[in-house]
């Protein structure tokens, strides 16, 4: 498989487990545990923007990439 395709992979994988963590976070009841798991699902969020090249410039017709 190519690079491109395993980055994309790794991204959407990187996505699956943000939304776990997020959804955990709804779950827990300490507040602490809460903030861990909402930074922990952005940070992956966040990786898997850069590994699968979906930043926002990229795919945001309004955002010029001309300077």
């Amino acid at each position: 498989m190519s690079v491109a395709g395993e980055s994309g992979r790794d991204a959407q994988q990187m996505r699956a487990r943000a939304m776990d963590l997020e959804q955990a976070a709804e779950r827990a009841t300490d507040p602490q545990e809460r903030q861990r798991l909402k930074d922990q699902a952005r940070r992956l969020k966040e990786q898997s923007e850069h590994a699968g090249g979906t930043r926002k410039r990229d795919t945001d017709p309004t955002v010029s990439s001309h300077r």
